[in-house]
C-alpha cells in the first residue's frame, strides 16, 4: 500500500485500509486522524462483513455487536446463547457457530435498514426459552378456544422438592 492510505484499526478489525476519507494532522502531540462520515465508513464495514461468505470472526462479530448497541448478554439472548459463549467469540476462544452467524448477519442487516420486524421476531424467539417452564391451560368458549392463563410449573416443582428433603 502507499502512504496515501491508513489502516483503520481504531474499529477493532485489523485489515481495514481506508484508500480517502480521512486526514492525517500532525500536532506537537503526535498523529491526528480526522475521517470523513465515521458513520457510514461503519456502516460499509458492517454490510460489507454481513455479506461476505466466509464465517464471522471474533473481532467481526463484537464490530457487528457494537454498532448494534448491544450488550454481550442482550445479543447473546436475541441468539439464543450465553453471555459467556458471545464473550469466547469475540476473544477467538471458539467460533460462532452457522445459525448464530446467520441470525447476527440478518439482525444487522434489518436493524441498520431501520426495519425492526426481525429484531421483534429474534426477541420472541429467544422469549420461548422462558415458555418451556411455564404451563399454558386453554379453554373452548362459544367463540372458540382460547387461553385462560399461563402457569409457572417451575415453582410447584421446587416447593415439592424442597418438601421431600
Amino acid at each position: 500500500m502507499t502512504d496515501e492510505s491508513y489502516q483503520y484499526r481504531q474499529c477493532g478489525l485489523n485489515n481495514i485500509r481506508l484508500l480517502n476519507g480521512f486526514k492525517i494532522k500532525r500536532t506537537k502531540h503526535g498523529e491526528a486522524i480526522s475521517i470523513q462520515d465515521m458513520d457510514g465508513l461503519h456502516h460499509a464495514i458492517g454490510t460489507y462483513l454481513v455479506r461476505e461468505k466466509k464465517n464471522l470472526t471474533g473481532t467481526e462479530v463484537r464490530f457487528l455487536r457494537h454498532e448494534l448497541g448491544l450488550s454481550q448478554k442482550v445479543l447473546g439472548m436475541l441468539l439464543g446463547k450465553s453471555e459467556q459463549t458471545l464473550a469466547r467469540w469475540e476473544k477467538g476462544q471458539s467460533r460462532i457457530d452457522g445459525p448464530a452467524d446467520r441470525l447476527l448477519r440478518l439482525l444487522y442487516q434489518q436493524q441498520t435498514g431501520n426495519n425492526e420486524r426481525v429484531r421483534k421476531v429474534l426477541q420472541h424467539l429467544a422469549d420461548l426459552d422462558s415458555l418451556a417452564t411455564e404451563e399454558i391451560r386453554f379453554e373452548d368458549t362459544r367463540d372458540g378456544w382460547r387461553v385462560r392463563e399461563v402457569e409457572d410449573t417451575m415453582k410447584p416443582r421446587l416447593e415439592s422438592s424442597a418438601a421431600t428433603r
